[in-house]
């Protein structure tokens, strides 16, 4: 049987600002946090040098998109005003937009005003959202007033309260219901591309985020393009008994599992390791080679 003809073949596109990207192969996002606190890289990037350095070695490894951050979503993390938000901002996307027009630039931001500061003034192309629209309301509206794309992350609380002491129901029936939900309200509202985020680690425990991961392709059925941000968390390094610094190996082995079960989009730290999975994995199952 070729992919084409199984469950997994999609045939997504977005539309960033009239360009049309399209989604029938996975796509890397390559992180650039601007922020002193994040859990893995917090205070690399948040200098000019240390930025401009990250920036060109996401793109010259061959991402697909930037995500752009100026707060930090780590457990306990409290979310910044906006002034200091965009101020993180400002300098990577005038670095990006001035030497790197082409590149889609996605902003990680659940703030409305945030949003529409790095459109208005960016041009940024996707906006990322770790709430879903929870924290922030109204940042529905900006992106549908813009008619960009929306990645949507599920998060149970705030970051400063989410690991508390996370319970679920069943944690995929409640996940996808929630997205099934949400997804309704926000085609009515007239956003067009909707891409979704089981949100690993945002409000989950440990067996939380392998029972999501194991069931990932059940969110198939949303019929929208699924991002899986995985990259060097404590779902990984502290079931190896290790730290962020030592979870490449184990970032990589659970990407390609997600990629196996409908990942669209990986969001990564490390986009030279996450292209050559892409490639391994385009040659098990590109049409051509199931012949």
């Amino acid at each position: 049987m070729k992919p084409k003809d199984t469950f997994f073949s999609k045939d997504f596109s977005i539309n960033c600002h009239g360009h049309l990207i399209e989604l029938n192969t996975p796509k890397i996002m390559g992180i650039l946090n601007l922020t002193p606190d994040s859990f893995y890289d917090g205070g690399r990037h948040n200098t000019r040098q240390g930025m401009i350095k990250q920036v060109d070695k996401i793109i010259s490894e061959g991402a697909d998109f930037i995500d752009v951050g100026g707060f930090s979503s780590r457990p306990g993390a409290a979310l910044p005003d906006f002034k200091t938000e965009t101020e993180r901002l400002k300098p990577a996307l005038e670095y990006i937009k001035v030497n790197y027009p082409e590149m889609p630039v996605s902003v990680d931001t659940c703030h409305a005003k945030v949003a529409s500061f790095a459109i208005e003034n960016y041009k940024a192309d996707i906006i990322n959202d770790i709430s879903a629209g929870n924290i922030d309301p109204e940042i529905t509206d900006v992106i549908a007033s813009w008619n960009i794309p929306y990645i949507a992350m599920h998060m149970k609380d705030t970051p400063d309260k989410m690991q508390a002491d996370p319970k679920y129901k069943d944690v995929v029936d409640d996940i996808l219901l929630f997205f099934a939900k949400k997804v309704e309200q926000w085609q009515a509202k007239g956003i067009n591309d909707i891409i979704i985020d089981p949100g690993f680690g945002f409000g989950k425990t440990l067996d939380h985020n392998y029972q999501l991961l194991a069931a990932l392709d059940v969110f198939q059925s949303l019929e929208l393009p699924i991002l899986v941000g995985i990259s060097r968390k404590s779902m990984i390094y502290n079931l190896l008994g290790a730290g962020p610094e030592e979870a490449l190996n184990g970032t990589s082995a659970l990407n390609m599992f997600a990629l196996g079960k409908g990942a669209d989009i990986l969001r990564v730290h490390d986009v030279k390791e996450a292209k050559e999975l892409i490639k391994l994995h385009e040659k098990l199952y590109l049409p051509e080679n199931s012949k």
